[in-house]
């Protein structure tokens, strides 16, 4: 599998995965979503916030890419998110709508990535203010990694509250090869 293919899946992934973490979470009440589950960003809400906070971020900065994705121009016109906000969507409706929002974008930009795009040394900011230097598939594979992370959080908190999400595994989404 090249790295435009893993990119594609890794996307695909993605946007499956976060519809199943919403439709599990539009199960809770709001007072469940709100609580303080004593993980790293406290609630459920919170943490999904942190996700869509950190995903921003980074689609604005793949954003200036000079292979100028046309997927990723509403991107351009996206205010700079406060990483400390993370309430900046204080009901699942509103959140769940930018993540579409979001997913839709990040699956057709997906799309768009040439092989030779991943191999561009990107220069950004972070929250910090330190600057960095690095090549932008491995840029590519930390924006889908970092959800994952934050995913399987939700997951746990989802369940810790009742509610199943279903299969995560990325497996599911690897074609079988068959007569291999």
């Amino acid at each position: 599998m090249d790295r435009k293919s893993v990119v594609d899946l890794l996307a695909s992934y993605n946007g499956w995965m976060n519809e199943s973490v919403y439709a599990a979470a539009r199960g809770l009440p709001t007072d469940e979503l709100t609580a303080d589950r004593g993980a790293f960003f406290g609630s459920i809400l919170k943490t999904l916030n942190h996700l869509v906070i950190a995903d921003t971020i980074w689609l604005k900065r793949f954003a200036s890419h000079p292979a100028g994705y046309s997927a990723l121009e509403p991107m351009l016109l996206m205010a700079m998110p406060d990483t400390a906000d993370l309430l900046r969507y204080s009901d699942l409706h509103s959140l769940s709508a930018q993540r579409s929002i979001l997913d839709n974008l990040t699956t057709e930009w997906a799309r768009s990535i040439k092989e030779t795009d991943l191999d561009y040394v990107m220069n950004y900011t972070n929250s910090r203010g330190e600057m960095s230097n690095r090549v932008f598939f491995g840029l590519v594979l930390h924006f889908f990694n970092h959800q994952t992370h934050h995913r399987g959080q939700i997951t746990t908190l989802l369940s810790q509250a009742g509610v199943d999400v279903g299969v995560t595994d990325l497996l599911a989404l690897v074609p079988e090869i068959s007569g291999a």
